[in-house]
């Protein structure tokens, strides 16, 4: 499993980018698709709602279970991927591209967000 260099993970499996105009895109990581099975159901923060880091903000169901979405840091939801919500494999086949979750004007990002490698050994155990 490849956790591409440019992006910031959180220790509950979600990716943050680096901020365009201070908005950032959250998805899930490929490690966290992988372990979820299939998504067949995401329930996503809508556009307007405020979000705190460490707090849920979604849902994502699976065949395998039902599994909390945490916010990887403070903002306002500026976007939600629709693709997505429509078609809610997209978190499996591309958890890093076609299958990000929203976007998120960023107000406070937490000191624990993890490089790529520190999240690669983190998820190594």
């Amino acid at each position: 499993m490849d956790n591409p260099q440019h992006l910031r993970y959180s220790k509950e499996h979600e990716w943050l980018s680096d901020a365009e105009g201070g908005v950032s895109t959250v998805g899930i990581t490929e490690h966290a698709a992988n372990a979820l099975g299939d998504v067949v159901y995401v329930d996503l923060p809508k556009v307007g709602d405020t979000i705190t880091a460490g707090e849920t903000c979604g849902e994502l169901e699976s065949t395998k279970s039902v599994s909390d979405l945490y916010a990887p840091v403070d903002g306002e939801i500026t976007e939600v991927n629709e693709g997505v919500t429509d078609d809610p494999s997209l978190v499996n086949t591309a958890p890093f591209e076609g299958g990000w979750l929203f976007k998120v004007k960023v107000t406070a990002v937490p000191d624990d967000l993890l490089s790529a490698d520190e999240y690669t050994a983190f998820t190594a155990g």
